[in-house]
């Protein structure tokens, strides 16, 4: 059947809810008549909402079972119910909430999964064999550039085993208060970045000289697991930095040698590794979605929460994040944390964060983008309940503050800004090796570090962008596979990306963005 003979249809998340979605591409216009007699009064684009009742003014909406909004006029049956025509609810409060009141009936361990991963001296698992460089600050990223673009054209097809040279830059390091409080957040999330499962514990880098973050700041003796010998006694290890204002260089290319002359000895090492067959509870995921739209909740969120749950039945990690787009579902997840100090952990990122935005003179209604309004969320508490179903029902065992890093297996909350490349930043620093991207308004999303799977949440996007999409979950809209199907695709497809057997879609364009660090501290 083609979309253009498809009957009206809508969907409806929850039996009390008293608005739908339209699901025909394209929309439909005033007059279309849907099964069970319910006539358009407006033209309602695709994924926007429609009144399944006559709501009166000041009346609640309702979606997923949840308020997302109070009608600011009358509304009739068939009205397209948009966020020019409805009042957002005020936050919910962070005291009285639900603590680990849920206790969801335990699922069957998944076993027998394996993957091809490569094996560190830590004992975390790569997905790939990457040699990153890191930078303590802005002004070398020219210098390191130049020197990679060498090394990936002379060195590595040397070292066939290696996958990537990855220039670790970022828009920190001087100019900033080092000594802040939350000078923390920017440190430690690039100190842990280095420190990703894909490098295989080979770190080098590359410093100015005058800059606030000194190498050894960056990562003190210790940091380094395993092979850090800086913090014993007769310990003759010393962090592998090339330093551009040392006196022996002489004049530019005598710091582009300097790099690659280290950078060989890296290559050397991390050629020697061979993937192993090792089981699917070494997968770190992290799950986001951006360019979210009115189908991201029904579709691909839905799909990657019930793989999650697969995830964690197989002993594997998965980080959800996202603050603001969690916040108004807080009460959603306090109650299913594994104890109530995992509960009061959220909620003491989540204060954080409202007192964060206060400060900038704004709420999280600031989240909500055009994008995701024209793919049909009103508004941040619509957006909040689609995101949330990302981390399906297995309880939340572990809470990490931004740029820590993830030391335990499980669900795990993962306190982010929402801005997609901020928090994929951040999920790389909490040690991710597989990444897993929605999108309903579509989006080239990639990171040059780990993997990324991008699963788009409408078949129209699927079918344009065919070649950038790795996974349509919007067969589930469509009625040609449900959420189980396309969860189990989706975790068959990791353990085929994490073993190098297939690449993504990012992978093969070489579509990388750039790191952005969180930066909550004062530029001075």
């Amino acid at each position: 059947m083609t979309e253009t003979t498809r009957p009206p249809l809508y969907i409806r998340i929850h039996a009390a809810d008293n608005v739908a979605i339209v699901a025909n591409d394209g929309g439909l216009k005033a007059g279309a008549v849907f099964a069970d007699g319910l006539a358009l009064v407006d033209n309602v684009p695709q994924g926007h909402k429609v009144a399944l009742v006559d709501l009166a003014e000041g009346d609640a909406i309702r979606r997923y079972d949840v308020v997302i909004g109070y009608a600011l006029k009358a509304l009739p049956r068939g009205s397209w119910v948009h966020e020019r025509v409805m009042r957002m609810p005020t936050a919910p409060e962070l005291d009285g909430l639900p603590i680990a009141t849920v206790k969801p009936p335990a699922l069957p361990p998944l076993e027998g999964y394996t993957f091809e991963g490569y094996r560190n001296a830590d004992g975390s698992v790569g997905t790939r064999n990457i040699l990153a460089i890191t930078q303590t600050v802005q002004c070398v990223a020219g210098v390191t550039e130049f020197a990679v673009q060498r090394i990936k054209a002379e060195l590595l097809p040397k070292y066939p085993n290696v996958d990537d040279v990855v220039a670790l830059e970022h828009t920190y390091g001087c100019g900033v208060a080092i000594d802040a409080p939350d000078a923390i957040v920017p440190i430690r999330t690039l100190r842990n970045i280095s420190l990703n499962p894909n490098f295989g514990g080979e770190v080098m880098v590359v410093s100015l000289g005058c800059e606030k973050l000194q190498p050894e700041r960056l990562l003190p003796p210790g940091s380094i697991p395993i092979v850090d010998k800086r913090g014993e006694a007769g310990g003759d290890a010393e962090l592998d930095v090339v330093c551009l204002q040392d006196d022996a260089h002489v004049g530019f290319m005598s710091m582009i040698d300097s790099v690659m002359r280290q950078a060989e000895e890296h290559l050397a090492r991390l050629n020697a590794r061979k993937r192993e067959t090792v089981p699917a509870s070494e997968l770190v995921v992290g799950v986001q979605c951006g360019g979210s739209d009115a189908f991201s909740g029904v579709t691909a969120n839905p799909a990657v929460g019930f793989c999650t749950d697969l995830l964690v039945r197989a002993g594997a990690t998965v980080m959800f994040s996202e603050t603001t787009e969690v916040r108004d579902g807080i009460d959603q997840l306090t109650s299913r944390a594994s104890t109530p100090e995992v509960a009061e952990a959220m909620i003491r990122e989540m204060a954080w964060y409202d007192a964060y935005l206060k400060k900038g003179l704004v709420d999280r209604s600031a989240n909500t983008t055009p994008g995701n309004k024209k793919g049909g969320l009103s508004n941040i508490v619509e957006k909040a309940m689609g995101s949330i179903v990302k981390s399906g029902s297995a309880p939340i065992s572990g809470v990490l503050a931004p740029g820590e890093k993830a030391t335990q297996k499980g669900l795990i909350y993962t306190a982010t800004p929402a801005s997609d490349f901020i928090c994929g930043t951040l999920q790389l620093a909490a040690g991710i090796n597989l990444h897993v991207f929605t999108t309903g308004r579509g989006t080239p999303y990639g990171l040059a570090e780990v993997p990324v799977i991008k699963v788009a949440t409408r078949s129209d996007l699927a079918r344009r962008w065919h070649d950038l999409m790795d996974v349509n979950a919007g067969r589930i809209a469509d009625g040609e596979a449900s959420i189980e199907d396309i969860g189990w695709e989706m975790f068959r497809l990791m353990l085929d990306v994490a073993s190098g057997r297939r690449k993504t879609w990012a992978e093969h364009w070489k579509l990388h963005n750039a790191l952005v660090l969180f930066n909550p501290a004062p530029v001075t």
